[in-house]
């Protein structure tokens, strides 16, 4: 009968393998030999966007190369230290290493995720949009707590988080904000959040205490670098300043610093309060833009490809991906994937991996949605 630890290792060793497979090893490795000896060429700088390429695709083969390296040295001491453990019958030794197995199999599993991650911008910093639904203080209370859930992920993750713009509720909560996420892969980690987000719970503004359900929308598109070339006419967007709002220090200023732009032909607005200067405020406006529309093309080239799966990967309101129970039960579930938690508060503070790591092999293998029932 198989052990518990021996399965563990064998999940290892595939995970590794796929690792393996994924980067083209043997091609990998020659291609990293290539650029590191490219790198010390004095010349390379001559071109500064290319050069820069380079070194960007130096660094994601670095990366991945030293993992596999890594995940292979850490499972086979592990393996060194349980033998040594049995042959000197030490019991402490033994549960020592198994637990390094138990962690690197999370470790090993977490990487094999990331390495889905190979889209077009999915390397690149995004932008997230949070929008409160329908029903005034309640969406608005949601939409705030869900910025605060995402900016408690991007922290675990040890991404920095900018608060572009933001504008709060008349009671409570927050109508709308965006947040810059920057980060190896925080786009292709967010990516798959876009939607509608349902809570249900207790209403604490409800003097009744009746039980109210209440939806907001998440939008997650990508910073574009300057090598995507995203032409934008000018004259086909209307730009309006306006004063920052917020509840104090810099978001909120005496002059229309804040800066909006709306492209008319495709009814995309971003806007931005962050900076007190509108000048600056405008360009990141502009960058912002350009995401959306660049967001805007991916989906299309997505649609393209997968015709039939289009629906899985639409985004807009009305397309539900996910309900947040908070009474009379606590239940947390994914209505693409089936994935369930049953510790609202832990996702609320930002624990979303197990739902971020099923959405994206859902929909890096092309599955239609799961059939599940949504929560009462």
């Amino acid at each position: 009968m198989r052990t518990e630890i021996e399965n563990i290792v064998d999940e290892i060793k595939q995970a590794i393998s796929l690792l393996r497979r994924h980067l083209d090893w043997d091609q990998a490795v020659r291609r990293l030999d290539w650029l590191n000896n490219k790198s010390e060429d004095p010349n390379l700088w001559n071109d500064a966007a290319e050069a820069q390429k380079l070194m960007r695709e130096r660094q994601h083969l670095d990366d991945g190369i030293t993992s596999v390296r890594a995940f292979e040295q850490q499972m086979q001491d592990a393996i060194d230290l349980i033998e040594l453990g049995e042959e000197e019958g030490d019991a402490d030794i033994i549960k020592e290493a198994e637990d390094a197995l138990r962690v690197l199999r999370t470790e090993a599993a977490r990487r094999q995720v990331e390495a889905m991650l190979s889209g077009e911008a999915d390397s690149n910093d995004t932008y997230l949009e949070v929008h409160s639904g329908a029903g005034g203080t309640e969406s608005q209370d949601w939409a705030n707590i869900l910025l605060r859930m995402y900016t408690r992920w991007a922290e675990r993750q040890g991404y920095k988080v900018e608060l572009l713009e933001v504008h709060d509720g008349e009671e409570a909560g927050i109508k709308s904000a965006t947040l810059l996420v920057k980060g190896h892969n925080a786009y292709g980690w967010l990516k798959t959040e876009s939607g509608v987000h349902r809570l249900v719970r207790i209403s604490p503004f409800d003097s009744n205490a009746r039980r109210h359900t209440s939806f907001s929308s998440i939008w997650v598109y990508p910073v574009i670098d300057d090598s995507i070339q995203i032409d934008i006419n000018e004259s086909d967007c209307r730009i309006d300043t306006y004063r920052s709002s917020g509840a104090g220090g810099q978001h909120v200023n005496t002059t229309d610093s804040a800066v909006r732009i709306t492209h008319m032909p495709s009814g995309i607005v971003v806007q931005c309060q962050q900076e007190r200067s509108q000048h600056k405020n405008k360009a990141k406006a502009w960058d912002m833009l350009r995401a959306r529309l660049y967001e805007a093309e991916l989906k299309k080239r997505e649609d393209a490809a997968n015709a039939e799966a289009a629906s899985k990967s639409d985004i807009g309101w009305g397309h539900q991906i996910r309900s947040y129970v908070l009474q009379p039960y606590q239940l947390v579930k994914d209505l693409r994937t089936g994935v369930a938690s049953t510790a609202p508060d832990d996702v609320l503070d930002g624990d979303l991996n197990e739902f971020m790591e099923a959405a994206l092999a859902h929909r890096v293998n092309g599955g239609a949605d799961a059939v599940v029932d949504d929560l009462a």
